[in-house]
Formats: structure tokens, C-alpha cells, sequence
């Protein structure tokens, strides 16, 4: 059996890993971790029988505590909760699939009581790539990523040195509002914004695919887990999601990964990396795609990607700022406090103000975090 704890198990990568765990049934999970949603967690906790089950809010746990106390399950809370599903004994792989910088901590645990990381929580890497990598190689620990761009990197270089990387070739759908104008855009509505073309994701992270952002948190994800400098990742806009991304070689080679849009594919690679197992569900058919376009993303119209790389290529403690003035943009925008195009607005006003602290501590990871926090809260 693997054994494998699951930070975020009642957000969407979290509840597909569940399914892959339940399809293949020689998974034992041992450790869960949810925001608020006690519920679903409760549901899942009788389904799959983990040991320590956390919650982030205090008052939420308790309710839980009572909810199971027919089952033996521990319930903790807050940070230290989730340290402690993070580095439950038993779990060999932990997937962190928390959304935000609350994952830096749990994550930093996880590689230091030696487990392999199913990486899902991009702002980890991030905001915190400069810790993680080199922990995870002092530790020997692997990190496997989860996002299916990353994945297919990940699986374009299986067997391959990186050194001969000459660019990698990181694929975006465009969203929904591909080749809009800054002028429509400001007439979109949370509702339009949440209708992504091709994924089924959660609210968050579908608004950061429409904005480009996240696609720019990649482009900096991908530079930490890789090894590459910023120059070398290129953005290729490609509106059906076939391709998840390429690789180009020193040679000129060009190696793609392509697949349905599914996230259980990259999720089930991860756990079972290097070995490959049957995945139910629909099959590409090249006969009814009939042709794959390429677009050049508009930096313009979406700046979210342009303010990416400026964020990435100066380092320190920008990027930090970059995520977090994202996050609490993306929350206003969702509470229509905030038109769309503000959202990338308050990210370029948060760095512009920002004085940059090379090599940060996670300490003062955070305290950037809730600097940028305190620049929104303060001008919107």
C-alpha cells in the first residue's frame, strides 16, 4: 500500500486525488487537511480512515471532534494541525494541494521529516523556491509536480539531462476572454470570469487563469522546480489544452506531452512516478481535433503575465508580493468589491511599492505577504 497525506482534500485537486486513490484501491490515506468545509471532510474521513484529520479553524475542529468521536481519527487545528498531517509518520507522499502560502510551512516539515512532496500549491515554489529546492536535495526527497503543465515537463524530461534544456515551451489555454480588449474586459462579471473554456477548477485559481496570472506563477514555479533561468520559459498560447507544454532540447528536439484536460492524470503520474497505470476516462482522438493553433499571449491586455516575469527575474521578496496582492485582489474581485481589470492594477501598484529583500527567510516571506496584504487593504 502507499501511503500518502493530503493537505486540501475538499478542494478540487484534493478530491480528484481521493478518486485516484479510490480507483486504484493500494492507496492508504493517512492524513487529511481541509479550510472549512468539515462536512465533506467528515465524509470523507468515514470513507478513507485517515489517522489525523486537521482544520484550519479552531472552532470548526471542535464541531468535527464531535462529529467522529465514533472514529479513531485525531483532530487538530491552525498552523501546528497542519505541520502535523504534513509530517504524519506512516505517509510516504504528501500532497499539497492547499491553496496559498499557508502551504510554505507544512511543506518545509513534510521535506523535513523526509517525504516525497506531490506538489499542487504553486506558491510554495513561488515564493519559497530559494528553501525548498535545495532542502528537498539536501533531504533526498522528490518533489512531483501536480499541475499538469508541470507534469508534462516533468514527463518530457524522464531520461533526459536537464543541462541540455534550451527552453521550455509552457502552454495557457488563453481563458475566456483570449483576444479581448481592455475595454470589454472591464465589463466582465465574476460569473464570465469563473466559465473557463476547457477546465474544471476551483474559483480561485479559474480567475487567475483568465487573468493570466496564474500562468505567470507557473512561469515561475517552472524556474524553481527545473532549474531554468525566467528567459528560458516561454508562454505559448494553445486554446484547446491538448498540449500541457514541450520542452526544446540544445539539439533543437522538441518534446510535447499532450492529453485530455484531465487533472487525474498528472495526479496518478505523481503518486505512481516512474510507473504508469490504466486512467479511465476519455482518450484523445486526433482524427476529430483535426489541427493544434499557437498564439502569442497579450501581454498588453493581460499584463498579469508581463508583471510575472518582472516579479520572477528581480526574485527576493517581489514574487511574495506579486501572490499576495494577487490572492487579495482575487478575493474582491469575487466579492464584487473590485472591477476585473483592478485585479491586475492592484498587483502592479503592490510591487511598484514594494522595496525589494533579497534571499528572504520565511519570516520575512511573510512579512512581505502582509505587507502587500496592508498596501490593498490601505489604496482600495
Amino acid at each position: 500500500m502507499r501511503k500518502i497525506a493530503i493537505l486540501g482534500s475538499t478542494g478540487s485537486v484534493g478530491k480528484q486525488t481521493l478518486e485516484v486513490a479510490e480507483n486504484q484501491q493500494d492507496i492508504e490515506v493517512t492524513a487529511l487537511a481541509a479550510g472549512s468545509n468539515i462536512r465533506l471532510l467528515e465524509e470523507q474521513i468515514r470513507k478513507y480512515h485517515p489517522k489525523v484529520a486537521c482544520v484550519w479553524r479552531e472552532d470548526k475542529a471542535r464541531e468535527l471532534a464531535v462529529s467522529v468521536k465514533d472514529l479513531p481519527v485525531r483532530v487538530v487545528s491552525g498552523m501546528d494541525g497542519l505541520i502535523e498531517a504534513a509530517t504524519e509518520s506512516s505517509a510516504e507522499t504528501v500532497v499539497t494541494a492547499i491553496v496559498g502560502m499557508i502551504g510554505i510551512r507544512p511543506t518545509i516539515a513534510a521535506i523535513q521529516a523526509g517525504k516525497d512532496i506531490a506538489l499542487a500549491n504553486k506558491e510554495t515554489l513561488v515564493t519559497a523556491g530559494h528553501i525548498i529546492m535545495p532542502l528537498a536535495k539536501e533531504r533526498g526527497v522528490t518533489i512531483l509536480p501536480v499541475d499538469s503543465e508541470h507534469s508534462a515537463i516533468f514527463q518530457c524530461l524522464n531520461g533526459e539531462d536537464k543541462k541540455s534544456i534550451h527552453k521550455i515551451l509552457l502552454t495557457a489555454s488563453g481563458g475566456p476572454f483570449r483576444r479581448k480588449t481592455r475595454k470589454e474586459l472591464e465589463s466582465v462579471q465574476v460569473e464570465d470570469a469563473l466559465n473557463h473554456p476547457n477546465w474544471s477548477m476551483g474559483r480561485k485559481i479559474t480567475i487567475d487563469s483568465s487573468t493570466m496570472v496564474n500562468k505567470g506563477l507557473e512561469v515561475m514555479e517552472a524556474r524553481w522546480l527545473f532549474g531554468v533561468d525566467m528567459d528560458q520559459i516561454q508562454v505559448v498560447v494553445q486554446p484547446k489544452s491538448v498540449i500541457h507544454s514541450m520542452v526544446e532540447f540544445e539539439d533543437g528536439a522538441v518534446m510535447a506531452q499532450l492529453g485530455t484536460p484531465d487533472m487525474k492524470l498528472p495526479i496518478q503520474y505523481a503518486l505512481y512516478y516512474p510507473e504508469r497505470r490504466f486512467l479511465p476516462g476519455e482518450r484523445l482522438d486526433f482524427w476529430t481535433i483535426g489541427q493544434i493553433t499557437f498564439e502569442k499571449p497579450d501581454m498588453v491586455n493581460f499584463p498579469g503575465l508581463r508583471l510575472a516575469y518582472l516579479a520572477g527575474r528581480e526574485g527576493g521578496t517581489l514574487p511574495t508580493v506579486f501572490n499576495a496582492a494577487n490572492e487579495r485582489a482575487v478575493a474582491k474581485f469575487l466579492n464584487r468589491e473590485i472591477s476585473y481589470p483592478s485585479i491586475t492594477d492592484m498587483i502592479e501598484g503592490a510591487m511598484n511599492g514594494h522595496t525589494v529583500k533579497e534571499n528572504p527567510t520565511v519570516e520575512e516571506i511573510l512579512e512581505a505577504e502582509a505587507a502587500a496584504y496592508e498596501y490593498i487593504e490601505s489604496r482600495w
